[in-house]
């Protein structure tokens, strides 16, 4: 029963995606909370259209082959729709759900398989890392686009993750792709060495230099006995 309720979310999350796209709009971005967001989609872009070509060839096809098996015909034009639909809902689910960098975590996404937040104090080194090959290990997870990996997050303690059917896993490394990999890496770079709000240096705090924080009271001098 959970099984064919996460496939069945899955699905209607797919089709809110198609939405968002055709609105021009993504997930997980809200206003006025800071957060910056890093695709992943353009290295697959030209492969999911590709895909998408070939089942339009073949729908077509199959329409005239069926032509004389009009209930034949119809099972297989809904099946072929839905890969349509599915495919495109694929693509369109990785281009409305970026990585983002919010101030203290950063969440990395892979369409909708996969939510990932990771809070900023537990990453211990980031860097630009491209790979083509992974192999699996415990404790790391891989969120490949088109075959490779550009971005490595090492963490100081593993973070829990949910697979797609809904097992706990510890990640401890992290694996993945963003079209500007440097851009990012250098944006969390700067996201971890800003001081926090309300920390001893960050601004208007009542320990920093310079902060308005209240006014002290001057001293009085001490009264002659």
């Amino acid at each position: 029963m959970r099984t064919a309720y996460v496939l069945v979310l899955h699905e209607v999350r797919m089709l809110a995606s198609l939405v968002l796209w055709a609105a021009r709009r993504t997930h997980g971005i809200v206003d006025g909370e800071g957060g910056r967001a890093f695709g992943y989609a353009r290295g697959q872009g030209a492969v999911m259209f590709g895909f998408a070509f070939v089942c339009v060839v073949e729908t077509l096809t199959m329409s005239v082959l069926l032509r004389d098996y009009p209930a034949v015909h119809r099972v297989w034009l809904a099946l072929d729709v839905y890969t349509l639909l599915f495919v495109v809902g694929l693509h369109a689910s990785n281009v409305v759900r970026p990585h983002v960098l919010a101030p203290g975590s950063l969440r990395i996404r892979r369409g909708v398989h996969v939510d990932l937040r990771i809070p900023l104090e537990k990453i211990s080194d980031v860097r630009r890392e491209l790979r083509a090959s992974h192999q699996r290990a415990d404790g790391q997870l891989d969120l490949a686009v088109g075959a490779q990996t550009s971005v490595t997050l090492e963490l100081v303690e593993p973070v829990p993750h949910l697979t797609f059917l809904g097992r706990r896993r510890g990640i401890r490394l992290v694996r993945f792709h963003a079209d500007d990999a440097d851009g990012l890496v250098r944006a969390i770079r700067q996201a971890r060495s800003a001081p926090s709000p309300g920390s001893p240096g960050s601004p208007g705090s009542s320990g920093s230099p310079g902060s308005p924080g209240r006014p002290r009271r001057p001293a009085v001098p001490d009264r002659p006995v």
